[in-house]
């Protein structure tokens, strides 16, 4: 028996509705304005108190004061410790946090329906009644100290440090965190002084998704914040975003590092901006997914990275559009190339249809996913309320991405993508990345992991210098906070090095190693532990002097060293 069915795919179902509920909107005595939408699916209820104020509202001598600020308000409060307030959240299973953003800041809290009269009553004591104690600032300062640290290891992190500053200038969005100076000279008194002038109901939108009738939940509402009084708000005036009209290459030096982190940047759209929709179908033919041209392109053809994309940052006051991805060190330069054709191919040819209609099939059918679970939709109310979006804008989302044309994309393209002007940003090892990307833009500047800025000259070999590597080497290794001797000695034969090595990490030979201008590179295999490791050495010597870096594969990090010359024999 023929099974004919199983020749043709099954016809697709019936498109099901989406629809959002509609909400019910009051404003409370005090001017809090509240949000509501009834959903009685499950008994839960979600509340966001949304401020429209956030990072970029600190003050220009205060930086880093308005994180702080939320991120302590529920260390302690006129009823409760930090701990008494944490125990009776977790006594009704709820979550109760704040925090802050760019353009806004927030309190979240979740519970089970039957207890949001209780967590109203924390939060309520947590926005209106926070006394940020000192010893839990101290910690606070501490804790995030510790984490820039880390930060500063992740190249994404120097990534976006550099972005921001170059794209957004001098505006406030250019401030990709507080340097560990500015963090420690936060004091109690500019966190009570910002929270006094910010936390006010004049500045709020309260949004709750869940299972509480609108009718109750003002009732509610009004009893906790009637004594809650507006202020005026500072409006700090913004300075305009930077004018380009050239490309430039920004290179964060990492030695040693076997992986280049690549971005693409310039100036797009902010969040209200009506091309919006048109961007977002751009964006997602280029670079937002799997089978875009950028992942198929630098991933699945070329084989240079584990994933390539494309981003559209749309925030209040403006945006950004980046290209980036993770590639072998070696490969930077054929990268750029391919990142350099697909912007151009985005802005001059036309897209196919059928490439079109994925884009857009793809993100209208993602989108009710998205606002299905209480959580979703709550989030998606905050975005509409923040950026001042239409009334409609949940119930026409799919209409209008399904309405954005071929030529839509084109326009929009030209517009907001500018590969003859876009700001290049590479974390790498500089000395391997400088010679690939140089040609693409004259101006060059190179920092180190710190933020510091380095002389290009330091990473150019002079034409014709010739500088005596040979010698025995006494080197010291910083690993993981601790110091490991490392005998180096090398054999120089003009360009060509030979090298033996001996250390805790075991014995190995470096037979093919370069050196040039006094800058030595060479790979050494050794033994270590019944397991062959191969080590990438790096190093720069001057006099008798030499640094560089370590890598080993099974280290996330290269491992720094310095030494000196004990012998030339």
């Amino acid at each position: 028996m023929t099974e004919d069915f199983r020749k043709h795919p099954p016809e697709p179902l019936e498109a099901i509705p989406f629809g959002v509920p509609k909400p019910v909107e009051t404003t409370l005595s005090c001017g809090l304005k509240v949000v509501a939408v009834h959903d009685k699916r499950q008994p839960l209820v979600n509340f966001r108190l949304l401020f429209l104020t956030g990072d970029i509202n600190d003050p220009s001598d205060r930086t880093g004061v308005s994180s702080a600020m939320a991120s302590l308000l529920n260390e302690g409060t006129e009823g409760y410790t930090s701990r008494e307030l944490a125990e009776a959240i977790d006594a009704i299973g709820a979550d109760l946090s704040a925090g802050s953003g760019s353009d806004h800041s927030v309190v979240k809290a979740s519970a089970l329906s039957m207890f949001a009269p209780r967590i109203l009553d924390l939060m309520a004591e947590l926005v209106l009644r926070p006394v940020f104690p000192e010893e839990e600032l101290d910690l606070y300062k501490q804790n995030t100290i510790e984490g820039l640290k880390y930060q500063r290891s992740q190249p994404d992190f120097l990534a976006d440090e550099q972005v921001a500053r170059i794209v957004y200038g001098k505006h406030p969005y250019s401030v990709n965190s507080p340097t560990p100076d500015e963090i420690n000279r936060l004091e109690r008194g500019w966190l009570t002084e910002f929270h006094s002038g910010t936390f006010v109901p004049n500045n709020a939108i309260l949004i709750a998704v869940g299972d509480i009738a609108p009718e109750t939940l003002f009732a509610e509402l009004e009893s906790r914040f009637s004594d809650w009084r507006p202020a005026d708000i500072f409006d700090p005036e913004l300075p305009a975003f930077p004018e380009r009209s050239a490309k430039t290459l920004t290179i964060v030096d990492r030695p040693g590092s076997t992986q280049a982190n690549i971005v693409l940047s310039n100036l797009a759209i902010d969040r209200r901006s009506p091309d919006y929709f048109p961007v977002l179908l751009m964006n997602q033919v280029l670079g937002a997914g799997a089978s875009s041209r950028l992942f198929m392109n630098l991933r699945e053809e070329k084989g240079y990275t584990y994933g390539a994309y494309s981003r559209i940052y749309a925030k209040r006051f403006g945006g950004s559009f980046e290209a980036t991805a993770e590639v072998r060190t070696a490969v930077t330069g054929d990268s750029l190339k391919e990142f350099f054709m697909e912007l151009e191919r985005i802005r001059s040819e036309s897209v196919p249809e059928n490439e079109l209609a994925d884009a857009r099939n793809f993100l209208t059918g993602v989108f009710p996913i998205r606002v299905e679970t209480q959580g979703g939709l709550t989030g998606q109310i905050v975005s509409q309320r923040l950026y001042g979006l239409p009334d409609d804008y949940l119930e026409t989302y799919c209409e209008k991405v399904s309405a954005v044309t071929a030529e839509d994309v084109a326009r929009v393209a030209g517009l907001y993508v500018h590969p003859e002007s876009v700001a290049i940003v590479i974390v790498g090892d500089a000395e391997e990345v400088l010679p690939q990307a140089r040609a693409y833009s004259e101006d060059v500047e190179i920092f180190d992991t710190e933020g510091r800025q380095k002389s290009v000259e330091e990473y150019v070999t002079p034409a014709g210098e010739e500088v005596d590597v040979s010698g025995r080497w006494d080197l010291v290794v910083v690993a993981q906070g601790q110091e490991l001797p490392l005998m180096l000695d090398l054999e120089q034969d003009g360009g060509a090095l030979k090298g033996h090595l001996e250390s805790m990490l075991g014995q190995g030979s470096m037979e093919e190693g370069e050196v040039s201008g006094g800058r030595i590179k060479g790979t050494i295999n050794t033994e270590f532990q019944g397991q062959e490791i191969e080590l990438a050495i790096k190093g720069s010597v001057t006099g008798d002097e030499m640094t560089g870096t370590v890598t080993i594969p099974v280290m996330p990090e290269p491992m720094e060293f310095t030494g000196k010359r004990v012998s030339r024999e």
